[in-house]
């Protein structure tokens, strides 16, 4: 029977190996080097399967050759060099991120921002520290230094201190996972004294001499973009020129202004370049003045120069026309205001406010119209806009208080509205919506929500309060789990147990407060933004608490701003005993009666709760106590003769709904 091909290439395999076991192997003996090239051939006899077997893979044994004569690889020496972004501080209390100006004012003193690289041994402290020296010099001066990095998230701007250990700072500790800093920039702090900030680079100016078009001082290239940030806009005298180094010739001083500021033709005079030079200086003028509110130290002055210039320059738009007829009800004058606020306008255009069906006229009007539109905003609107009766925009504790978590308020876009009244009041100097949640006010100025400070008082559902409070006891039952499980399961968080009870009541009370409310604070932004006062509030953040006072603050006490008549004034109707028993009664009221009444006598005496300058009280003749807002002047009859009938009557006039006289 004939075998098949593999059983035959298996018998050859198996007797070509029979053939080289039965091949004698000659007893190694030692070769010198003479004979050494005799015997190479001889150790290279093969067998034909061998040769073949070499011979299809040589081309596979090349690299194995050549790697057999070469030398010995030598032991490759690890690398010691780190590389890393630092930035030194200079002030020794530093815990926030350098703005950018800053950050160049830091690198022009020798300080700031730089890549450094460090090399030598990853434990010796003395490797970073040498570096740093030789890089900032200034940092000795600060008796020993300390890192910080950055914290919370992106938006953030706080440093955090990084432990020194108790070897100091080395190679080894900063390339540590556990430190957690990755690529993120290294900021160094002086440790016992601020870094001294002078104005002398560093590094050597560069590029060429330029004038500057303000000033006219020649400066160097590199250097001209920070002595704008200084330039007081005072022009070089030719003296102080010549000290620079300029040179100045016999000719008209205004001639040589103009030629270093404006590119002037030959055919065009001195006298017709000077028009564009004034031109540029008007408008630069004019940018630094819009500017100046960032620069004044008193928010509250800061808050006036830049509401000032805003209607400055909005003056010439289309006013604004609001109304309101006294006549209509409650609900239809509610409807007329947020009718006036829904509608896209310039906000800071002039504002004409008008009371249909009332004598009143003057800027008592706007006052009175500015109060309500506060009033509702703090108290509601009496439009069942919810379903829920009364509507309350904001609700809660006092110095708690959020936006209503109401789905209908958020689809009728209320909550922009309520930003455009709160920022168009504020622009006019108007009063102010107190004690609203200072983690509402974190969210709304682009606060980081995981950041945001909340308390019990802050949740204004009393249920769900009384539920996130069961997550205070340490020791819960069975009912109590089930209740909390409910609430957090429906918020998609995990349901309660022992090891999770205080994250989880940390996250259902940041929910029940910022993540409940996070459209209406949205809307709100949106509502600032439209009245254009955003830069003022994001730019300056202690303007915000004149923004969003707290109720605390807003307390009304005997203030001594009144301007009492005196006995050379026009009453002289009325005997100095008639005007000093009606301003005594006027006296012992304000010192007796409590903060809600004083409000409420501010606002008849003045049309709004805000204190002027000075308050102004007359003797009349009526028979009713009334006030002229327009001139914040309060008019007393002069028949009252007992205080509790004095009393009695103010009381009713500054509860009337109506002004008196405007």
């Amino acid at each position: 029977m004939s075998k098949s091909c593999p059983e035959l290439l298996r018998e050859a395999a198996n007797l070509i190996e029979e053939a080289l076991s039965r091949s004698p192997t000659a007893p190694a003996a030692p070769v010198t080097p003479a004979a050494q090239s005799q015997q190479i051939p001889a150790a290279q006899s093969r067998t034909p399967v061998q040769a073949e077997v070499a011979r299809l893979f040589a081309p596979y044994n090349i690299g194995a050759r050549r790697n057999m004569t070469r030398r010995p690889a030598q032991v490759q020496v690890s690398r010691r060099s780190y590389t890393h972004t630092v930035c030194c501080l200079a002030d020794h209390n530093a815990d926030k991120i350098p703005s950018v100006l800053f950050k160049a004012e830091l690198l022009t003193s020798g300080l700031g921002e730089q890549k450094v690289t460090f090399s030598g041994n990853d434990h010796d402290p003395m490797v970073i520290t040498n570096k740093l020296m030789e890089v900032f010099p200034k940092l000795q001066q600060g008796g020993g230094f300390e890192f910080l990095k950055l914290v919370g998230s992106t938006r953030s701007l706080n440093l955090a201190l990084l432990q020194c250990p108790s070897t100091g700072y080395t190679l080894a500790y900063l390339k540590d996972t556990s430190t957690m800093i990755g690529q993120a920039t290294i900021y160094i702090r002086p440790l016992q004294q601020d870094l001294p900030l002078d104005c002398e680079s560093s590094r050597p100016a560069s590029g060429p001499v330029i004038p500057c078009i303000t000033c006219q001082k020649e400066v160097p290239f590199s250097e001209m973009k920070l002595h704008r940030l200084s330039c007081n806009g005072t022009p070089m005298q030719e003296s102080e020129r010549e000290q620079e180094g300029g040179q100045s010739e016999e000719n008209d001083s205004e001639t040589a202004l103009v030629s270093d500021s404006v590119p002037v033709r030959p055919e065009t005079s001195a006298k017709s370049a000077v028009v564009p030079a004034v031109i540029v200086n008007e408008e630069l003028d004019r940018k630094e003045t819009d500017s100046e509110w960032k620069l004044i130290k008193e928010p509250t002055q800061a808050a006036k120069v830049f509401k000032e210039n805003l209607l400055r320059e909005h003056a010439t738009g289309k006013p604004l026309r609001m109304k309101m007829d006294v006549r209509d009800s409650e609900e239809d004058r509610e409807r007329e205001l947020l009718l006036f606020y829904k509608q896209q306008q310039e906000w800071a255009c002039p504002l004409h406010c008008t009371l249909v069906g009332d004598v009143a006229i003057g800027e008592g009007v706007m006052r009175y119209f500015m109060k309500t539109i506060i009033s509702k905003l703090q108290l509601g609107f009496s439009l069942d806009l919810g379903g829920m009766g009364r509507t309350l925009l904001f609700e809660g504790e006092p110095d708690h208080l959020v936006p209503a978590a109401s789905e209908a308020l958020i689809e009728s876009n209320l909550f922009r509205v309520a930003g455009r009244m709160l920022a168009h009041t504020f622009l006019h100097d108007g009063p102010h919506v107190t004690g609203l949640s200072p983690a509402v006010i974190h969210v709304l100025f682009n606060g980081d929500p995981e950041m945001a400070i909340v308390v019990t008082e802050d949740c204004p559902d009393l249920h769900i309060r009384s539920i996130i409070e069961l997550l205070e006891h340490e020791d819960l039952t069975p009912e109590q789990k089930d209740t909390v499980s409910d609430l957090s399961m429906s918020w998609d968080l995990p349901a309660v147990t022992k090891t999770n009870r205080r994250w989880l009541h940390n996250k259902l009370l940041l929910h029940a407060v910022v993540g409940r409310t996070m459209r209406q604070i949205k809307q709100l932004r949106k509502g600032l933004k439209d009245v254009m006062v955003w830069p003022l509030l994001t730019s300056r953040p202690d303007v915000v608490p004149l923004l969003f006072p707290k109720m605390a603050g807003m307390q009304f006490t005997p203030q001594k701003k009144i301007t009492w008549p005196v006995e050379d004034s026009d009453d002289d109707d009325f005997d100095l005993d008639t005007t000093c028993r009606i301003t005594g009664f006027l006296r012992m009221f304000i010192e007796t009666a409590s903060s809600g009444t004083l409000a409420q006598l501010l606002t008849f005496w003045v049309g709004w709760e805000m204190l002027p300058p000075e308050l102004r009280v007359e003797i009349s003749g009526g028979t009713l106590p009334t006030s002229s807002t327009c001139f914040e002047t309060l008019k007393l009859p002069a028949h009252f003769k007992l205080y509790m009938d004095f009393e009695k009557a103010l009381v009713a006039a500054i509860k009337s709904t109506g002004f008196g006289l405007v």
